[in-house]
């Protein structure tokens, strides 16, 4: 087909309702609809479709008929919807869910096209429901996810079983946006092994490429092209609206209006993106270059108990372990690095013993309180343990620093080695490039095993709940038999932070396991005991 003969399908409220609920402003969709036929746009993926009711959504997850007659769609747009192969591959017989799902024929629906997003494993029982759709007037379109990790044996007995019905439109989505142009070109060359009909592709921008390996699968004779408004999309997002109707407008040699569409992004959408931080970043393209599912990515961001280490230290371990397919039990365990029998040979106690310890976190209330802090080091001579790299108190009154998250240490490999105190760390458990790293350091090797809800302590080891640097210490020392635990510089991050919550449940879950008290001497969020450092 010629280049004329593209079409460009905007899913923008079907994609980006994933951000709100699918409930757009009336006058937001009225102004979108309005630009998308400006822009020169052919089809309008208003929503979804679908039978699920568990929670609130707005309009644009069920696109009801009654509903979409209320919107004034201009010609020559056509109008489509999408639905969920989980939901015809189910348990119910597929004819009646479609029926209840689409009740009216194509001719008395506000709906011109139904496309059927599946997996791989989905398409071969989904594919009969093209039949049905057809019988009933509709356009019908396949957009088969993951297919990008896919062999290319696999790829040819997909179309080959595509290609025993009318699709109008077979769809490949870069669901983990790790396609690059080259990879783009050479799916396509294994559809049409046996495919012959037009082809259409999703494309995300994990890596920055989606434009690119839009353009590419244009040049290699797809005619469908999806895209959205600033690339709305969960995560990284999609090929951006705004760039592909300039690209397709030279291919077409047509001249467009993109003033109501630019004055939409200025006033609407680029302020929720802001808000809601759709786009590519490293993050995102670490996991497109793994393969690792974009929503592992999108999950860690909007937590706050994950740190930019942690992020890292979980892209690194789907690498390692695989992350195609997104799992939230998969999730919690990429921040729990230490799961073997934990192995230390320091013994705390050679230092510690018999006395009080005073641990520096990073908070605010460290700086602000400094000279009352080393006046009490000087009057009481606890053993000082700053948490990782924090200097905010001199460095002759810390005795110790201890550090446990593997990425967190190699990015202050060269900080901790022009400090002067000692490491505490579990180097035996390290890899051994971090251990590399570390070099001539002075180094105290105290162990660590990452198990749910516990406290144990060992001579020279410890068993923790989980990686955080805070649990570690308080393991520290009370492995060493520390008399008391003073903690300054642990303020928390707000209630309605994620990690507050957590280091809440570390201290309460320290007090009920361990009988040593632990006392704050600078103002502080938790709930524990609490002292002021100008009184002690």
């Amino acid at each position: 087909m010629s280049k004329n003969g593209i079409k460009v399908l905007d899913c923008t409220m079907r994609d980006g309702g994933y951000y709100n609920n699918w409930d757009f402003p009336k006058a937001v969709v009225e102004s979108y609809v309005s630009a998308m036929s400006s822009a020169g746009i052919d089809i309008i993926e208003i929503g979804l479709r679908s039978l699920k009711n568990t929670s609130f959504k707005g309009a644009y997850a069920y696109c009801t008929d009654d509903f979409l007659s209320t919107l004034a769609v201009p010609e020559p747009i056509k109008l489509g919807v999408m639905i969920n192969g989980a939901e015809i591959v189910g348990l119910d017989e597929q004819e009646s869910v479609l029926k209840k799902l689409f009740p009216n024929h194509a001719d008395d629906s506000p709906v011109d096209l139904v496309r059927i997003a599946c997996h791989v494993h989905e398409f071969n029982e989904a594919l009969p429901a093209c039949a049905w759709l057809k019988e009933r007037g509709f356009l019908v379109g396949f957009n088969l996810m993951q297919v990008a990790e896919r062999e290319k044996e696999e790829v040819e007995a997909l179309a080959l079983s595509a290609s025993r019905y009318d699709i109008d439109a077979l769809y490949f989505a870069d669901s983990m946006g790790s396609m690059t142009p080259q990879k783009t070109a050479e799916i396509i060359s294994w559809f049409r092994t046996y495919w012959k009909g037009e082809m259409g592709v999703h494309t995300h921008d994990n890596m920055g490429l989606a434009l690119s390996n839009t353009l590419t699968a244009i040049e290699n004779g797809i005619t469908w092209i999806d895209s959205t408004v600033t690339g709305m999309g969960r995560g990284p997002g999609n090929a951006r609206t705004e760039e592909v109707a300039i690209e397709i407008s030279d291919l077409r040699k047509a001249t467009v209006n993109l003033v109501p569409l630019m004055e939409l992004i200025r006033t609407y959408f680029q302020p929720l993106k802001n808000e809601c931080g759709w786009g590519t970043n490293p993050y995102y393209y670490l996991s497109g270059k793994y393969g690792i599912h974009p929503t592992y990515i999108q999950e860690m961001l909007s937590d706050k108990r994950f740190s930019e280490e942690d992020i890292l230290a979980a892209i690194e371990h789907l690498r390692v372990k695989g992350g195609k397919k997104f799992s939230v039990n998969s999730l919690n365990a990429t921040r729990d690095f230490y799961h073997s029998e934990a192995k230390g040979y320091w013994f705390p106690e050679t230092i510690i013993n018999g006395r009080p310890v005073l641990i520096i976190g990073a908070g605010s209330s460290v700086e602000a309180h400094r000279n009352a802090l080393e006046l009490f080091i000087q009057k009481n001579k606890p053993v000082v343990i700053a948490l990782n790299t924090q200097s905010t108190i001199s460095e002759s009154m810390i005795d110790l620093r201890v550090a446990s998250h593997p990425v967190r240490l190699l990015a202050d490999c060269d900080i901790h080695s022009k400090l002067p105190q000692p490491l505490v760390t579990p180097l035996s458990q390290l890899p051994s490039d971090i251990v590399d790293s570390i070099g001539d350091k002075d180094v105290f090797d105290f162990g660590i095993k990452i198990q749910a809800n516990s406290f144990e302590l060992g001579r020279t080891s410890a068993v923790v709940p989980n990686s955080l640097v805070i649990s570690y210490a308080l393991a520290l020392a009370a492995s060493g038999k520390a008399t008391r635990i003073y903690l300054a510089g642990f303020d928390g991050f707000g209630a309605g932070d994620n990690r507050t919550h957590e280091m809440q449940r570390v201290f309460s879950l320290f007090n009920s396991s361990v009988s040593i008290d632990v006392t704050s001497i600078t103002n502080t969020e938790y709930d524990i005991p609490s002292e002021s450092v100008y009184g002690l």
